[in-house]
């Protein structure tokens, strides 16, 4: 049942897949509420009554602040809204409870195009395997009900949340502390250690981050069938992204996150090499996610398809990257 998950990773779904994911259109709501104290409530993460209106519907939701970093330097703080599944019948978001919203971050034109390069990363993900995680771009009109004259209209994207994701693959949540490279699916892991870095991404790791209880920074850890896979999230302070805030870690000794660096684990050389063709051949498909996006930028279009562009020149070399993946393996 999981060999086209095995294979090539290039689209196999097992369960149920949710409309809100499914529908690659923008959905268009307004969030209405007391954004001015939800966001200043970053110790206790409180969650506070809304209301979300979409298509002429108005649903209940309770809202809070999330994440880590972004809390720290973002004006606008990524959102968790938490949904009675009463309220949502007859809506998109009919049978989800907790979802994720990622915004904006601070109200210029850079964040705004930032959050788009984002979303694609999720969307170049998902071109190369069904185990990711979907997003779902929304436009959303944001109403302070202690300012309702000061409204603001940006975009968002919500991201598929664990029980979906699970359903959708026939899959569980793996929770351990450590783990070992022997626990993971070769060719899914091949796949994902190159796409973080063709994004550029060194903001991940199988290690436990912080005072996290289970494994691992920035990606969960599925079962389905008798094999693991780590799935991976959060690309916000990748290369392809480039946000102002985002530095490498220290012990990388990395110049800035465009410079790339592999950072997966040690495994077998066939498997990296069947995943690099595999990516290597998506080349205009991935693209496409870029050159796709609405409403950003033709500079930052061009800008990312340049960064892009580079991973695919390296790759003309396919011996050379691949020694440079095992002189870099952990």
């Amino acid at each position: 049942m999981f060999r086209c998950v095995l294979v090539f990773l290039l689209g196999c779904n097992t369960g149920y897949a949710s409309p809100l994911f499914e529908d690659r259109s923008v959905l268009e709501v307004t969030l209405e509420g007391p954004f001015s104290i939800v966001m200043k409530d970053v110790r206790k993460r409180r969650e506070l009554p809304f209301s979300l209106h979409i298509d002429g519907a108005s649903v209940d939701v309770a809202v809070r602040v999330r994440g880590n970093s972004r809390v720290e330097y973002c004006r606008f703080r990524p959102l968790r809204l938490n949904f009675s599944s009463d309220d949502t019948e007859g809506t998109v978001f009919a049978g989800h409870d907790k979802i994720k919203l990622v915004t904006h971050c601070k109200d210029t034109e850079h964040y705004a195009q930032n959050l788009l390069e984002e979303y694609a990363a999720y969307g170049i993900m998902n071109l190369l395997s069904d185990v990711s995680y979907r997003t779902r771009l929304v436009r959303i009109r944001y109403v302070d009900t202690d300012k309702p004259h000061d409204t603001k209209q940006h975009f968002g994207f919500l991201i598929e949340p664990d029980k979906a994701l699970m359903s959708r693959l026939g899959a569980e949540l793996v929770n351990v502390r450590d783990v070992t490279k022997g626990m993971f699916d070769t060719q899914h892991s091949a796949l994902v250690y190159i796409f973080q870095y063709l994004i550029g991404n060194t903001d991940w790791s199988h290690v436990r981050f912080l005072e996290d209880e289970v494994c691992c920074h920035n990606g969960r850890l599925l079962r389905v069938g008798e094999q693991q896979f780590y799935v991976p999230y959060d690309f916000d302070l990748s290369g392809l992204v480039g946000a102002r805030y985002a530095k490498p870690q220290p012990e990388l000794r990395l110049r800035s996150v465009k410079v790339r660096r592999y950072r997966g684990y040690c495994i077998d050389g066939a498997a990296l090499a069947e995943a690099l063709r595999a990516i290597v051949v998506r080349r205009e498909d991935i693209l496409g996610v870029v050159t796709g996006l609405p409403y950003l930028s033709e500079k930052d279009i061009t800008s990312r398809i340049a960064y892009l562009d580079r991973f695919f020149e390296l790759a003309k070399n396919e011996n050379e990257l691949l020694r440079e993946f095992e002189r870099r393996c952990l």
